[in-house]
């Protein structure tokens, strides 16, 4: 695995502030059923990071004392963290809103079978990975099969009322297969639900572009392809000032598996403690102060600001 960290903090990025915390985005693990080539979280099936109870409950606590409004679970495959359903009950009861970010070929495997009804019982809002609706895409970067595991989840989804006129929300989330910038999120849409709809019945609340980082598996493939440099500049050179005020890191906090803050899942993933500081800040923390305003950045993030931005919740423009 290349380390791309070196090249990335030393490019300068404009400086932002954190406005104030509506979510705690916070990653339940780096298991995975699967080991996609975009993953910036280098999930997979051999992983073992796993968050605790204790930390979950921790979270809870924080999320009373500081008025957060969502939880934001993420992986790895949040579902494959054996607390995920009791967290998930417990988030809900205490009325906290809930975002899972789904891989939807996770319920064809034995044991995970639960998965939509639960997500359904619970209200969660489902954030599910589609990056292409052709097969051979998704299975070149998912793995062979993978497109029609997921098909078969979202039509259960849609089963259960997920992507319906005022059912729950289904998103899907587009990567691009490469190293270039996703295309219009809007057209992308219109593509994704018409053809989805005609070839399989599936309907879907909206789509997510997403800007794939350069950093962990998705960087290092860049690195070994001799591309690392020319994306860097794709990047760099489609920055739009404007997105800065939307960027994700502005409204929420990433909580690692173990507890500790970081601006962003991205920030996380190249172990950049909140605020770019050279000290770890735990999430027990919160119960005492809020969070620094300062979010720390470098060359990665100019993949949140590049064209129509790219968030979490897809474009920003």
């Amino acid at each position: 695995m290349h380390d791309t960290w070196p090249r990335l903090k030393a490019l300068d990025f404009p400086a932002i502030e954190r406005e104030r915390v509506d979510t705690l985005q916070l990653n339940l693990g780096y298991l995975c059923n699967i080991s996609c080539i975009h993953c910036h979280v280098n999930a997979g099936p051999r992983r073992t990071e796993l968050m605790d109870r204790e930390t979950m409950e921790l979270a809870l606590a924080v999320a009373e004392k500081r008025g957060v409004r969502q939880f934001d679970l993420t992986g790895g495959s949040p579902e494959m963290n054996p607390h995920f359903r009791w967290f998930v009950s417990e988030a809900r009861a205490r009325g906290i809103a809930v975002m899972d970010r789904l891989n939807p070929s996770l319920p064809d495997e034995p044991g995970y079978e639960w998965v939509p009804e639960f997500l359904a019982a619970h209200q969660v809002e489902v954030v599910a990975s589609l990056p292409c609706y052709s097969q051979a895409n998704v299975d070149e970067q998912r793995g062979n099969g993978v497109f029609e595991s997921s098909i078969r989840c979202l039509k259960r989804l849609n089963e259960l009322g997920y992507g319906q006129p005022g059912g729950l929300p289904l998103n899907l989330v587009y990567n691009p297969n490469g190293a270039f910038l996703p295309p219009a999120q809007g057209k992308l849409e219109a593509d994704y639900k018409r053809l989805l709809k005609d070839n399989f019945g599936i309907e879907f609340s909206a789509l997510y572009t997403l800007a794939n980082m350069p950093i962990q598996r998705f960087g290092s493939w860049l690195v070994s392809k001799g591309k690392f440099d020319s994306y860097l500049e794709t990047l760099v050179g489609a920055h739009r000032d404007q997105n800065l005020a939307s960027v994700m890191c502005r409204f929420l906090v990433s909580v690692d598996w173990r507890g500790y803050l970081h601006d962003c899942d991205f920030n996380q993933m190249l172990k950049l403690p909140i605020g770019g500081g050279e000290r770890a800040v735990h999430l027990r923390e919160l119960l005492d102060a809020e969070p620094t305003r300062r979010i720390g950045v470098a060359g990665h993030c100019y993949g949140c600001t590049a064209g129509q931005g790219s968030s979490c919740g897809g474009a920003l423009a």
